[in-house]
């Protein structure tokens, strides 16, 4: 009998208090481009991490600038839930977006992790 295959990190997002200051940072020490992207509650800049993963930077009220990795599962509600259970605060409960749903959990343990389920699931080992 196999095991299920690990739920892996698909998108990588920093929230900061200075999208420009930040984007500029990045974009000299890693050469990580940015690309402007206008959506309902401002903009955000989208990254290229220069492999199979993508990422973005979001100006947000927060005091603590902080990265947020986004895992993709199978069963958000599920696994919201499945994290409550463990201990973990949810900060966000499941909510849809344009292209799937999300949740943030803060684990008891320390620090905070978002789920990520896509309308369309993606395809394991592509990128």
């Amino acid at each position: 009998m196999s095991l299920p295959e690990p739920s892996r990190v698909v998108h990588l997002e920093l929230h900061t208090h200075d999208l420009g200051g930040a984007s500029r940072f990045y974009d000299r020490l890693l050469r990580w481009r940015t690309e402007r992207i206008d959506v309902r509650r401002g903009s955000y800049h989208a990254l290229a991490l220069g492999g199979p993963l993508d990422g973005g930077i979001v100006e947000c009220g927060t005091t603590h600038t902080t990265w947020l990795p986004y895992v993709e599962v199978e069963e958000i509600e599920v696994i919201t839930e499945r994290g409550r259970r463990l201990g973990a605060s949810v900060l966000l409960q499941p909510r849809e977006g344009p292209a799937g749903w999300t949740s943030v959990l803060r684990s008891s343990v320390g620090g905070e992790i978002a789920l990520w389920q896509p309308k369309q699931p993606l395809v394991r080992g592509i990128g």
